[in-house]
């Protein structure tokens, strides 16, 4: 059976389903179910942004282009598949 077959015949399931069922499922799974958010409105985490790009800005923080970031990287991936061939 398909993941779409299932989560439709669950679907169906659910809709049925007495309360204390629907309970007892939520309460299983309840911990693996996370709400959305939106990294827009978490005000802390928009003003860590703010202070990182005020700080690239005023020359506190460097920065790297893609460019540099990518060479670096692949400078790194080379020196590390020679020692593991050794």
């Amino acid at each position: 059976m398909t993941t779409a077959a299932i989560r439709e015949r669950l679907t169906d399931y659910i809709r049925v389903a007495d309360d204390k069922k629907v309970k007892a499922m939520y309460a299983l799974l309840e911990d693996q179910i996370v709400p959305k958010s939106y990294w827009s409105e978490d005000e802390e985490f928009v003003a860590e942004l703010d202070e990182r790009v005020r700080r690239y800005e005023a020359g506190i923080d460097p920065g790297f282009s893609v460019e540099e970031a990518r060479s670096t990287l692949n400078e790194m991936k080379g020196e590390y598949f020679k020692r593991v061939k050794k």
